[in-house]
């Protein structure tokens, strides 16, 4: 009680849309009280980033509820690089039908807000996106007194949706997705139910997602059809490699922990399968020193995109952002980062749009249902370790690395309606 007491001493007085009776649910209240005991870390945390010059003053502000005012424009929350990419076209599609229309994005964390920020768009302005602490809510929500919250995939935050909801401002969640352990787990906190009865509408990624939502309350006439953001993503193409691509591997957005293993394996397949060459994309591109050091201890010469170096070694480290489509247009075999340690898995969507023949860990939480499509219809190929990769890749010629680009195609279907969708965002906009 005195927690709370304490807070509202320090909320501003006013009459205010979004200020509301506090709540009188335990999880609730639980779930405040550990926001408020965490904000004091994180405040040091957030001072140490700056300090180091890992963070701006700037950032630091928007963080905190601060930065120019863009009021009443539509608030648009995507977390990182992978979910601000999958809501470029639907952003898109929204901007051509409502000229009038201006965003919000917010993002949480500096890559995803550089890349935002790269297209250049006068519509769209880019935040990091404010702590879930209510103090600070009221400060972003009062500033920029945002229309409706647009959040894409899984960003569900208890005190950013009361205060909304407080407000009688949608609440909109697009390519949604929840894992039957987070779906357990927002089931026995009590949060989850409140949680979702303040959405206003939602698409799910899947049809699993889809039905935890619905076992978690959310009404059936509150949904919008299936849309998976991702299937609609085209990378811009750059220049190709001049490499053979059916000799060429790409290891896409990997994270630390998958480095040594595929360096291994690719190093014992060039012994039997010398004309390989390895392009190694790190999901983030400063890792970069390490990963060469992980080169160098596999015995491997390497060059480098950001040295602009010639691509005239065995690896090409790719330790650059916005190049994506290059690299899977320059290989014929793709291995998806994050899924040989406990990521979730990347995206299958846009290997499959290159027609690559896509490669796999086991950890693929993030797009089960995709993955479980293309392995049963030999769209994609399971390697659970070094050895399963080396012998992959060792293996996997030209008319094999066709026959699975073909049965991704076919496992994945056609990409989401992205138009429809845009359409049934503003019609709920309009409704309110």
């Amino acid at each position: 009680m005195a927690v709370r007491k304490r807070e509202e001493s320090l909320a501003c007085p006013r009459p205010d849309p979004f200020y509301g009776a506090k709540p009188r649910s335990r999880p609730v209240f639980a779930y405040r009280l550990l926001v408020s005991l965490a904000s004091l870390p994180v405040l040091i945390r957030l001072g140490w980033h700056v300090l180091r010059g890992r963070e701006s003053a700037r950032a630091v502000t928007e963080r905190l509820g601060g930065g120019d005012a863009v009021p009443g424009a539509l608030w648009l929350h995507a977390a990182s690089n992978g979910e601000v990419t999958s809501a470029k076209p639907l952003i898109d599609a929204l901007l051509a039908r409502d000229p009038e229309l201006r965003l919000l994005a917010t993002v949480n964390t500096q890559t995803a807000r550089a890349l935002a920020r790269s297209w250049g768009d006068a519509r769209i302005a880019v935040r990091m996106a404010p702590l879930d602490h209510r103090l600070v809510l009221r400060r972003f929500l009062a500033r920029h007194d945002p229309r409706a919250l647009v959040v894409i995939e899984n960003e569900l935050w208890p005190n950013r949706m009361e205060l909304m909801t407080r407000a009688g401002r949608p609440i909109l969640v697009l390519g949604a997705r929840i894992s039957e352990r987070s779906a357990a787990r927002w089931g026995r906190t009590g949060l989850g139910r409140k949680m979702i009865g303040q959405i206003t509408a939602l698409g799910a990624q899947d049809a699993g997602s889809q039905a935890r939502f619905l076992g978690l309350g959310l009404p059936h006439e509150r949904l919008l059809p299936l849309t998976n953001l991702k299937t609609a993503i085209v990378p811009p193409t750059g220049a190709p490699l001049d490499w053979p691509r059916s000799d060429t591997i790409l290891a896409a957005s990997t994270h630390e922990g998958e480095e040594g293993p595929i360096l291994d394996a690719f190093a014992t397949a060039r012994a039997h399968r010398p004309g390989l060459r390895l392009i190694l994309a790190p999901r983030h591109p400063r890792r970069a020193p390490e990963i060469v050091a992980r080169i160098g201890k596999a015995g491997l010469r390497h060059t480098s995109r950001s040295a602009e170096e010639a691509a005239d070694a065995e690896v090409y480290l790719a330790d650059t952002m916005g190049e994506m489509g290059r690299w899977y247009a320059s290989a014929g075999i793709c291995f998806v980062g994050g899924s040989l340690v406990e990521k979730g898995g990347h995206t299958p969507f846009e290997p499959a749009h290159f027609d690559c023949a896509i490669l796999h860990g086991p950890h693929v939480a993030n797009f089960r249902d995709a993955y479980a499509a293309l392995d049963a219809q030999h769209g994609a190929k399971l390697c659970r370790d070094s050895a399963d990769l080396a012998g992959t890749f060792a293996t996997l010629g030209a008319r094999e690395q066709a026959a699975m680009a073909e049965a991704a195609r076919v496992a994945l279907g056609p990409p989401a309606d992205i138009e429809g969708l845009a359409t049934a965002v503003l019609d709920r906009l309009r409704a309110r």
